[in-house]
């Protein structure tokens, strides 16, 4: 399965309840990002119980301009978290199926969030 086939597919939780549909991924990248990274590594799934639309790059947290769209935006994709991947329990051609008790974070890029999977200590 390619990443993008991920993209608009509707997201349940355990219990079947649809919670959203992905609308982005989230990689991470190890290794020296100067030298020889590693491979990206699916981080975690986008997920909107409001819209199938992207962020357009008003994730980052100082994306603030022009400040209409911003809102338009951030008001959309009210709700809007980020599940890590291990919380995934299953992916199909039609869904993807959250385990149960699954974390919701936030889904905002701050600077500060350039750390590996590992290092990433809960998302906020």
């Amino acid at each position: 399965m390619q990443l993008s086939e991920l993209l608009e597919l509707p997201v349940r939780d355990a219990a079947g309840q649809q919670v959203g549909t992905v609308v982005d991924v989230r990689l991470a990248i190890d290794g020296d990002l100067d030298d020889r990274p590693d491979a990206p590594a699916l981080f975690g799934l986008i997920i909107s119980p409001h819209t199938q639309s992207s962020y357009l790059g008003y994730e980052r947290s100082d994306a603030r301009r022009p400040t209409l769209l911003a809102a338009l935006l951030r008001w959309r994709h009210r709700g809007t978290f980020l599940a890590l991947w291990h919380d995934v329990a299953h992916v199909s051609a039609k869904s993807v199926v959250l385990r149960q008790g699954f974390q919701r974070y936030s889904p905002v890029l701050r600077d500060d969030d350039k750390r590996s999977p590992g290092e990433h200590q809960n998302p906020s």
